[in-house]
C-alpha cells in the first residue's frame, strides 16, 4: 500500500472519529482522500526469481477418511516441513498437513464436516473456519487452544495461563470460559449456508499474525446442485487463487518481525510493523509471481487476498501492449451475486474473496496476460500471468440471473442501530499502543455485544486508516460508503468489508445460525493481535 500518514496522523483521525460516529456519516468522506498508512515493508535478504517462471500450482483436495452417518470426517496434522517456495531455496513452514498453502476441502451445502486437527506444532494453536456459519464451541475463538504435546509443562506460556501469551491487552489476562485440548480437537461444520470460498487459518490470541504468515491457511469450498447447474467454468477451467505476501531472510526462513520469535511469551512485532507487516514477495497457491497455461476460454478464478496487511487492487493487462481488459465478477465473500458486475480494477482487502470469470477467448492464442497489483510498486506490482497457449471448445455461459436466495434485508428490519469505530490509540495501564474497537482492546472476559437470535441490526462503523473488518458467524449487507451508495465491489452478500482511511460504511446483517460466544475484528492480523477485536454475544 502506499504510505501517506504519519503516526501522529494516525492518532489525529483517530481522534476525530467519536464525532463522526455522534454527527452522523457524511464527516468520514472528507478524510476519505488521505492514503493509508498499512504498515512497513520487510525486504528479502537472497535473491529473487523472476516473474512468471514458476507454474501455478493447485492445493491438494483433502480426501475424507470417512463418510458416515451423513458427515464427512477428516483429519489434519499441524506440523512443520520444508518446502521450495524459491527456486532453489528451502524454507520452514508451519503447515496443515505439511503443505502450503493447506489441503483444499471440498464439502456440499447442509452436509456436515468435522475435521480433526492434531497439533504438533511447537505452540498452542486454534483453527477458524472464516466464513463458515459456525456454532460457536467450532468457530475457532481465540483462547480455545489446542496445546502441544506437554505445553503446561514447559512454562512456555508464560504466566500458565493458556491464552498462550501475556498479552497487549493488559497483561496475564484470563478467560474463564476458555475451553482447550491437548494434542486433538475435532471441529464440527454443518455448513447450512450459501456456496462460497471459505477459508481456514489459525486464530490463536496474540499470536494469529506470525502463525499465517509461517503457513497456517488453508481453503474449504462449499458447493450445491443449483450453482452446479448454472454452466459456470468448472473443472479444470476453475482455479483457486490464495494471494499472499511475504519476505525471505538471508537462510532462507521466512522474515518476520516478531518480539518473540518463538511465538511462546511475548506477542508483537517491532515498532515499524504496528501497522502491519508487508512482504516484497508476492506468492499465489504458495508460489512466487507463478505463470499458468490457459484454453482460449472462460476461467473462474476464486480469488483470496490471505495476505496479513497488504491490500490489492487487481487488474488484468495484456503484457504486449499494457491493455487492460475486462472481467465478470459472479460472487463475493459469502456466494453467488444477483447477477454479473463488470469490472476493470478490482479491490482486494485481506480476508477479503472475490469469485470472477476472465474470458481468455477474447485475446489472441499467444497472448500473456498479466494480472497486476495497482497499489503495489517495483515487484509487488506484479501478482502471477496466464499464458493463452491454446483453442478449445468452451460450453461454459455466465447466466445474467446467478441467484435468487440472496436477504432481502431492508433498513426499515433494523431493531437497533451500533455504532463502532475502528481506530489507534493507547492501551491499558502501560500506555502501549495499539488497536481499538470503540475506544477499547480486546479482552476475552468482557461481553462487548449482546444480540438476539433472529434479530435485524444496522452498523455503522467508522476508520482512521485502513480497516478490512470481519464479522464472524453472519453475512452482510454493504448499505452506504461514506454516506452515499455502496461501490460495485461491495455487492452480494459479505462477511469482510474494507473501511479505507477516514471512512465510514453501513452494514444490515441478521444474527441468526447458532447461539454463543463469537467476535468481530478487523483483519489486519497486526492489527487483531494488537487489540482490535470485540466478544459478541448471541443470545
Amino acid at each position: 500500500m502506499r504510505d501517506g500518514l504519519t503516526r501522529r496522523r494516525v492518532l489525529a483521525v483517530g481522534g476525530a472519529l467519536g464525532a463522526m460516529a455522534a454527527g452522523g456519516l457524511g464527516l468520514a468522506a472528507g478524510l476519505a482522500r488521505h492514503p493509508a498508512a498499512t504498515g512497513a515493508e520487510l525486504r528479502s535478504a537472497v535473491p529473487l526469481p523472476p516473474p512468471y517462471r514458476v507454474p501455478l500450482p493447485l492445493p491438494e483436495v483433502l480426501r475424507p477418511v470417512a463418510t458416515t452417518g451423513g458427515t464427512d470426517r477428516y483429519e489434519l496434522v499441524q506440523r512443520e516441513a520444508t518446502a521450495e517456495i524459491l527456486p532453489g531455496v528451502r524454507t520452514r513452514l508451519w503447515t496443515y498437513g505439511g503443505t502450503f498453502p493447506g489441503p483444499t476441502i471440498e464439502s456440499r451445502r447442509g452436509r456436515p464436516v468435522t475435521v480433526t486437527h492434531r497439533n504438533e506444532l511447537p505452540v498452542p494453536t486454534v483453527v477458524h473456519l472464516h466464513g463458515g456459519r459456525t456454532p460457536a464451541e467450532s468457530d475457532g475463538y481465540p483462547t480455545d487452544l489446542v496445546l502441544p504435546r506437554g505445553w503446561g509443562a514447559t512454562g512456555g506460556h508464560g504466566d500458565g495461563h493458556p491464552d498462550g501469551g501475556t498479552g497487549h491487552h493488559g497483561g496475564g489476562m484470563r478467560d474463564p470460559r476458555a475451553v482447550t485440548s491437548e494434542l486433538t480437537r475435532a471441529y464440527t461444520f454443518p455448513l447450512d449456508q450459501r456456496p462460497t470460498l471459505l477459508w481456514y487459518h489459525d486464530h490463536r490470541m496474540d499470536f494469529t499474525a506470525p502463525a499465517i504468515w509461517r503457513g497456517l491457511a488453508g481453503l474449504h469450498v462449499v458447493r450445491d446442485d443449483a450453482e452446479d447447474a448454472l454452466g459456470l467454468p468448472a473443472g479444470p477451467r476453475e482455479l483457486p487463487l490464495m494471494i499472499t505476501d511475504r519476505a525471505f531472510a538471508a537462510d532462507g526462513s521466512l522474515d518476520y518481525p516478531s518480539l518473540d520469535p518463538a511465538l511462546r511469551t511475548r506477542p508483537g512485532v517491532r515498532e515499524p510493523y504496528l501497522a502491519g507487516v508487508l512482504g516484497d514477495v508476492i506468492l499465489v497457491n504458495g508460489a512466487p509471481w507463478p505463470v499458468h497455461e490457459v484454453d482460449a476460454a472462460r476461467y473462474r478464478l476464486r480469488v483470496l487476498n490471505a495476505s496479513n496487511a497488504r491490500h490489492y487492487e487487481l487488474a488484468f493487462v495484456d503484457e504486449g501492449d499494457g491493455r487492460i481488459r475486462e472481467f465478470q465478477q459472479v460472487g463475493s465473500d459469502q456466494g453467488l451475486l444477483a447477477g454479473p458486475v463488470t469490472h476493470s480494477t478490482l479491490p482486494l482487502a485481506p480476508a477479503e474473496r472475490h469469485d470472477l470469470v476472465f474470458d481468455f477467448s477474447r485475446v489472441p492464442v499467444g497472448t500473456v496476460v498479466r494480472l497486476v497489483n495497482r497499489l503495489g510498486s517495483g515487484r509487488t506490482r506484479d501478482v502471477m500471468a496466464f499464458r493463452v497457449t491454446r483453442r478449445a471448445r468452451d460450453d461454459s455461459r455466465v447466466p445474467r440471473v446467478l441467484s435468487t436466495d440472496l436477504p432481502d434485508w431492508r433498513r426499515a428490519d433494523a431493531v437497533r442501530v451500533r455504532d463502532f469505530s475502528f481506530r489507534a490509540g493507547r492501551m491499558g495501564a502501560d500506555g502501549g499502543h495499539g488497536w481499538l474497537i470503540g475506544g477499547r482492546a480486546f479482552d476475552p472476559a468482557r461481553t462487548d455485544v449482546t444480540v438476539r437470535l433472529g434479530d435485524v441490526e444496522l452498523w455503522r462503523l467508522v476508520a482512521d486508516v485502513h480497516h478490512p473488518v470481519h464479522l464472524h458467524l453472519t453475512g452482510f449487507r454493504v448499505l452506504t460508503r461514506g454516506g452515499r451508495d455502496p461501490l460495485p465491489h461491495d455487492a452480494g452478500l459479505k462477511d469482510t468489508v474494507s473501511l479505507r482511511p477516514g471512512e465510514s460504511v453501513e452494514l444490515l446483517t441478521r444474527w441468526d445460525g447458532y447461539r454463543g460466544r463469537y467476535l468481530f475484528h478487523c483483519h489486519n492480523a497486526e492489527h487483531e493481535d494488537m487489540g482490535m477485536m470485540a466478544n459478541l454475544e448471541v443470545v
